[in-house]
């Protein structure tokens, strides 16, 4: 069993939230008292000085990432030791899961465009992690590798890694995918060029469209810049919008 042992009410607030959105038997106790004999596993403050059994796995909580803590308690608990993989499944928003080992501790859904801090921020304090990200939506996908940073990556065949959502999964096609491609093993890869499709610059255009206020779409060159990364949508729009004006020549009223 977890025990959590702490005089820091910020370690104790954070880690035993954690533990019961994680649905784990725990008990806590204060520093100074008996530990319950069925103790496999103590959280205890960083920095905090408390005595623990001898036969007793000891947790470190840092009051700014309970989530961390309770992770490490659980896979001690369970005897598991595992790499780190950050799966990704990329599009718009693409989904992201975190595995130690075989067990899924996080899973996220993001713009694209902060799909590289989450992923960071996962795997910080990790030893020797690995992301794996899906070949699909090359675009977004290729982004999102020259993102991340200090981390090594495979590109992963996604091809049937999205499972059949039945009713009242709607939504959580794209977490589970990334669940999926971080179990897949892939290519290693620095960075992606990609040269996209009139498909895809087509798409691009019919998303400026459906964005503008005045349903109009962005022009092919515009369309290439937002393909390579170097605008949003809405910078392209507001580029284009700006075209529009420069070429209605200077405003009348203007003295």
């Amino acid at each position: 069993m977890i025990v959590v042992a702490t005089g820091d009410f910020e370690v104790y607030h954070g880690v035993v939230t954690e533990l019961r959105d994680r649905g784990v038997t725990f008990t806590t106790i204060e520093p100074d008292d008996d530990w319950p004999e069925e103790t496999e596993v103590a959280v205890v403050a960083a920095g905090e000085d408390v005595e623990v059994p001898e036969d007793v796995d000891v947790v470190h909580a840092d009051p700014d990432r309970p989530r961390r803590a309770v992770e490490a308690a659980i896979e001690t608990l369970r005897g598991e030791t595992g790499r780190t993989v950050v799966g990704i499944d990329p599009g718009d928003r693409p989904g992201i899961a975190v595995l130690h080992g075989e067990m899924v501790v996080a899973t996220f859904q993001v713009p694209a465009a902060d799909a590289a801090d989450v992923v960071g921020r996962e795997v910080e304090d990790a030893v020797d992690p690995l992301v794996r990200v899906g070949d699909g939506a090359r675009l977004v996908g290729s982004r999102v590798i020259d993102d991340i940073e200090d981390v090594p990556v495979e590109l992963v065949d996604e091809t049937g890694t999205t499972p059949y959502l039945g009713s009242g999964a709607r939504g959580m096609g794209d977490v589970l995918a990334a669940v999926n491609i971080a179990r897949l093993e892939g290519e290693e890869i620095v960075s992606r060029d990609v040269e996209p499709t009139p498909g895809e610059l087509q798409r691009i255009k019919d998303r400026s469209r459906e964005a503008s206020d005045t349903n109009r779409a962005i022009d092919a060159e515009l369309a290439r810049r937002v393909a390579d990364g170097d605008l949003t949508i809405e910078d392209a729009l507001a580029e284009h919008r700006g075209e529009d004006t420069d070429r209605d020549g200077p405003d009348p009223t203007e003295r």
